[in-house]
């Protein structure tokens, strides 16, 4: 069952949507709440954590949409919002999508198109919590695997069905910490590990936001894939939004002064998807290999405090949807000849 909470001051509204979808609400399909403006609307939040979906108005008072958004996305960075305003120019639906608004309906509301829209949004949800739960069961897999598992692991039909690869189009994304050894040298492993885990949290959450998939943690770095519709301009936009949330955190001092920042490599094109790992050791990761992961990670070594850096090979598949600077010729480590890289700005 799928839960929203509607935001809205107009009675009405609360009154309609009960109307319109009282035969998926009385089957379970939909559960519905109810907000007069922002501030509820955050209350609300606290007390159903469960809620999948906000419909929310622009025009509140106390606290109107756009200004819900902005805190949806400080604090509820999953969660998905669609817009259903009357206020449906262009200015207001590209403010609402710089705040992260999933979708944008306008009133008056046409309810056919709008339970498409929900049904919509609802998948796309389930699919950031489906990622999220097979990394904390792969996680836990690693840790705790028990007797019968390993035993049907060790079956001819699981080890042949693991051993199934296949060639992929997709974007691959090297995210590292810069510099974050100096601290790790400097604190205790308890702070060095809890302030990497707080890193990580945000870079993988942005990950996620633009349907990527997370392929490992290689030290202070993250190895992220994106395969589907657009990938390349996705990697680019995730790692847009990563830069931007890192470069915002504080200085952390203790021992030694340090601020974060990422630097990122991302390349695009054929590499081959599989479990790479012995499976006689019942030890192999879900991964992807070939010249365009190692090109990328490459690339992320070339790069600089918050820069992003591609091709130009990606330049020219991007150059219309990005902001870019052709930085020049530069020598990979492993490859041979000069290869032309861009930084992408915004």
């Amino acid at each position: 069952m799928a839960k929203i909470l509607v935001v809205d001051d107009e009675a009405d509204l609360e009154v309609l949507i009960k109307q319109k979808f009282r035969k998926k609400i009385r089957e379970n399909v939909y559960e519905f709440i109810f907000a007069m403006n922002g501030i509820q609307a955050l209350l609300q939040l606290e007390e159903h954590q469960d809620v999948d979906l906000v419909l929310s108005d622009i025009n509140m008072p106390e606290m109107d949409g756009l200004t819900l958004l902005s805190r949806l996305s400080e604090k509820h960075s999953l969660l998905k919002s669609v817009i259903v305003s009357a206020y449906g120019d262009m200015e207001n639906i590209r403010a609402a999508m710089n705040l992260g608004a999933f979708d944008f309906v306008t009133k008056p509301v046409n309810f056919q198109d709008l339970e498409v829209t929900i049904d919509k949004t609802i998948r796309y949800v389930e699919q950031l919590h489906q990622t999220m739960r097979a990394i904390k069961e792969n996680n836990i897999l690693k840790m705790y695997v028990d007797e019968n598992v390993l035993n049907f692991m060790g079956t001819k039909e699981y080890e042949k069905s693991l051993m199934v690869n296949e060639t992929v189009e997709a974007s691959v994304s090297f995210i590292d910490i810069c510099s974050f050894t100096s601290i790790s040298e400097h604190e205790t492993p308890d702070r060095v590990v809890k302030l990497l885990n707080n890193y990580f949290d945000i870079i993988v959450k942005e990950i996620l936001a633009q349907g990527g998939l997370i392929d490992k943690f290689i030290g202070d770095a993250v190895m992220a894939v994106f395969r589907g519709e657009f990938h390349l301009d996705r990697a680019i936009d995730a790692a847009l939004a990563v830069r931007e949330k890192i470069e915002k955190l504080p200085v952390e001092a203790t021992e030694v002064h340090f601020k974060p920042h990422v630097s990122i490599g991302i390349n695009s094109g054929e590499m081959v998807s599989g479990n790479i790992g012995s499976a006689s050791l019942r030890r192999l990761d879900y991964t992807v290999i070939g010249d365009a992961v190692n090109i990328a990670q490459r690339l992320q070594s070339v790069a600089g405090e918050g820069q992003i850096i591609i091709s130009e090979k990606s330049y020219e598949l991007i150059k219309e949807s990005f902001q870019c600077r052709r930085i020049g010729e530069a020598k990979l480590k492993n490859k041979g000849g000069m290869m032309v890289i861009y930084e992408v700005l915004e």
